[in-house]
């Protein structure tokens, strides 16, 4: 009876023990906020076709690796070719209405609207498109690098005309 009592006693500290390491794993200093406020705001790289305006929020998405979370703001209207990534592609819908199409040609009739709050994600080589209803904010998270491959090469806003 003492030895189950014993062991009794050993998986309860064992558990607490296990608790604690979790608990303080969980409250890591590397956690960092970002106040809306503080968004620095720019002209969107040539990534993307020239109107919109870029924030980036974490990380470098220029680089050969780690994470990044970038903002987009988009004007009305405003559009985004066909095209893919190699890499995932996460957007939440922070503002507005987006747009989304699959596909290699763009087809307003063919398109998904998500709305404020709403997310999708986008395996890489997915081809699709989209595009900005009213003034349209979205924030996108991935793995370095953020690559653009546009299905039609004069659509790609980094080529010289």
């Amino acid at each position: 009876m003492k030895q189950i009592s014993y062991f009794a006693l050993g998986v309860a500290v064992l558990l607490c023990w296990t608790g604690q390491f979790l608990s303080v794993s969980a409250q890591s200093p590397s956690t960092s906020t970002v106040p809306t406020d503080d968004t620095q705001w720019g002209p969107a790289p040539p990534l993307v076709p020239p109107g919109a305006q870029f924030a980036v929020l974490e990380g470098d998405p220029t680089a050969a690796g780690g994470d990044y979370t970038i903002r987009l703001k988009m004007p009305d209207g405003y559009r985004i070719p066909p095209h893919w990534h190699p890499l995932r592609e996460n957007v939440t819908v922070i503002s507005g209405i987006f747009k989304v199409g699959m596909g290699d040609t763009f087809a307003l009739t063919n398109m998904k609207t998500l709305t404020a709050g709403r997310f999708a994600y986008l395996d890489p080589d997915m081809h699709h498109y989209a595009m900005a209803v009213g003034e349209v904010v979205v924030q996108v998270h991935g793995k370095s690098p953020l690559q653009f491959n546009y299905v039609n090469p004069q659509d790609d806003p980094s080529r010289t005309k």
